[in-house]
């Protein structure tokens, strides 16, 4: 995960000092929901979005969830008290054990930075082990220019298709690629490391997506094909705190060519999954995901479902304005496609793990990737056919 914006509209309007900013000010103070379209757009250039250089990424957000139940005021009677509570989570047919297997198979790759031996390696684990599940596998191959040596770079992403003969389609991705390097000014210096595995960032979307291909052949839904994507170069990022160096480089080629090339396919929804894999899962509704109105609907029906389920990890509010891989996959592709992402890791309000070496797999949770992973395949297998729309 790349980017968070915090505070630039308010910024912005604080410098024109008006009776109306204050007055929304107030009012967003007040827990009121801004339902606009979000300040902050994907550039329509081919550059898509750069470093901003303010690493510290600071939570801006809302209330804690509530509790499970509710206790009801004490009563003199000696009737009988009736407890409200919310649904008890369902039986989840996914493997928690067997997705943390994966995310360590990920793991003891090393770093898996864009144009590696490790990345190499990774891709190769995900066709063997997508391939037996029945998948089709497929690679977009480009090159870039390395932004330190100015070498030619290769660029892949990875494709799996379920059904691949169907026309109408959902997408599912995540990026696979680690930072080069972690960011050393966020941990104590007696921790600093000069690798970055990124088991979460990076490693927690794949992990899940390989538990996830073990349940899609017997989706219930037969109206629809799945689509995998392993997004490349991700954050291929070494300037820190600058705009040399380019954010989101794989899934914009994806974008481009879904937006720009004949195709007898289209998306009817983009489900990106980034830092899934926290042990003290939070999953707030990322706010470009709310604000924008055709993903709106999208976001409302993936935390109903969790709510049916009684996956409370799933946050019914609105937190963090994330830049990552949907903003070209909307901006540029016209997909609908949200961001699930704890943008919280380990737990607010501190995200002190993020782009750091201490973002291990021993801060990751089979767990959180199977509850995930549950309320993904329960929306999948409740999506109406493309006809009854």
């Amino acid at each position: 995960m790349c980017e968070v914006d915090t505070m630039i509209p308010i910024s912005r309007t604080l410098r024109q000092g008006t009776p109306l900013v204050m007055a929304i000010l107030l009012a967003s103070c007040s827990g009121a929901e801004d339902a606009r379209e979000p300040p902050v757009a994907l550039p329509s250039s081919a550059t898509v979005v750069e470093g901003v250089g303010d690493r510290s990424a600071a939570a801006t957000g809302d209330a804690t969830p509530t509790v499970a139940a509710q206790r009801p005021a004490a009563s003199s009677g000696s009737a009988a008290v009736t407890m409200v509570s919310q649904p008890a989570v369902a039986a989840n047919p996914l493997d928690a054990q067997r997705a943390y297997a994966y995310l360590q198979q990920i793991c003891d790759l090393g770093p898996r930075p864009t144009g590696s031996a490790a990345m190499q390696a990774q891709r190769e684990l995900l066709t063997k082990h997508f391939e037996a599940l029945g998948a089709q596998v497929d690679f977009q191959r480009f090159e870039i220019r390395h932004p330190r040596t100015g070498e030619v770079t290769p660029v892949v992403n990875t494709i799996v298709q379920w059904h691949p003969d169907r026309a109408e389609r959902i997408l599912l991705c995540a990026h696979y690629d680690t930072r080069p390097q972690p960011d050393n000014p966020r941990v104590p210096a007696r921790s600093r490391g000069t690798v970055f595995i990124g088991a979460n960032d990076g490693g927690s979307g794949t992990a899940l997506l390989m538990e996830l291909g073990h349940h899609i052949p017997t989706l219930q839904n037969t109206a629809l094909g799945v689509d995998f994507v392993f997004f490349d170069a991700e954050e291929f990022v070494f300037n820190l705190g600058t705009r040399v160096d380019r954010y989101f480089v794989g899934s914009e080629h994806f974008a481009r060519l879904y937006a720009n090339e004949p195709r007898s396919f289209r998306y009817r929804w983009g489900v990106l999954f980034d830092m899934v894999g926290d042990r003290q899962l939070t999953i707030y509704q990322e706010k470009n995901s709310w604000w924008w109105r055709d993903t709106r609907p999208l976001v409302e029906d993936i935390w109903e479902t969790a709510r049916e389920l009684g996956v409370r990890e799933f946050i019914a509010r609105r937190k963090h304005n994330v830049r990552d891989d949907h903003l070209p996959l909307r901006n540029i592709g016209k997909i609908p496609c949200c961001n699930l992402i704890d943008f919280d890791y380990p737990s607010a309000p501190r995200n002190r793990y993020w782009h750091t070496d201490a973002d291990t797999i021993d801060k990751c949770s089979g767990e959180s990737l199977a509850k995930v992973g549950y309320v993904v395949l329960s929306w999948l297998e409740k999506l109406p056919p493309a006809d009854s729309e």
